[in-house]
């Protein structure tokens, strides 16, 4: 069987515009709910896919944060090129990462990481995390048993050198978001058990912004735009995109 992943969208609304950013193994599906919100309030959305991503696991193995930084960075162009001038950022996990180095890469005019790793800690966690995704999509395939564990084998035993990578992202992205000015709003799920949740003290300690919130989730684990407090997600990211200093406000 083959299997159709979610694809990129944008959703054009207001002249206002937000990036936003899927997380490792995710997909636009992360975000979509999120994007349908914001336009019906107004807000023009755009999520792209990064390379590797929504399509058979050995493709991810083959590619590495350097490019996926260069499709965040056309994401980011392709809302320019559309004619909008002021873009926010909000992104998940890695998509969150990618949120931090566009604030301090581009002008943004606001920043929303949710659930966002600070420490490279976790490299097990995402490596298995790899593994269950790879297998889920074989499974979704329709394959056999006998054939899914024969072609599971290159992700449980080759070193990922896309995770080492991962890894060095995370370190360079700490190491600079002391040049982050912009106003954000750091989301945490306290139920997270992919990343250290203080990584998100962390994120908020050490921005230099002086219009900085943060707010805990009771209910939420690691893919928050999609668990139980996801209504009231959307509508906290809306109140501060609201609060922001969009030049038709």
């Amino acid at each position: 069987m083959k299997v159709l992943p979610p694809k990129p969208f944008t959703f054009e609304a207001g002249k206002r515009a937000v990036l936003l950013l899927h997380g490792f193994t995710g997909n636009s599906a992360d975000v979509r709910m999120l994007g349908r919100f914001l336009q019906d309030r107004g807000y023009t959305s755009h999520a792209p896919h990064y390379k590797g991503h929504g399509v058979p696991p050995e493709e991810l193995l083959k590619t590495d944060p350097e490019d996926w930084w260069e499709d965040v960075t056309n994401g980011y162009k392709h809302l320019k090129n559309l004619g909008y001038d002021e873009i926010a950022v909000a992104g998940l996990s890695l998509g969150g990462v990618f949120s931090l180095k566009v604030g301090y890469t581009f002008p943004v005019k606001g920043i929303v990481p949710m659930c966002t790793p600070m420490s490279t800690k976790t490299e097990e966690k995402i490596r298995q995390g790899v593994i269950e995704y790879a297998q889920e999509w074989k499974q979704l395939e329709g394959k056999s048993k006998e054939q899914i564990e024969r072609e599971m084998k290159p992700f449980k035993d080759a070193p990922m050198k896309t995770l080492a990578k991962l890894s060095e992202l995370i370190e360079e992205v700490r190491a600079h978001i002391d040049l982050i000015y912009n106003p954000i709003f750091v989301v945490q799920g306290r139920l997270d058990k992919m990343i250290d949740t203080n990584s998100a003290n962390i994120i908020y300690e050490t921005v230099e912004s002086e219009d900085k919130q943060i707010k805990w989730y009771k209910q939420s684990g690691h893919v928050i735009t999609l668990g139980d407090e996801k209504a009231q997600l959307h509508q906290d990211i809306y109140d501060f995109l609201e609060g922001l200093d969009w030049s038709d406000s």
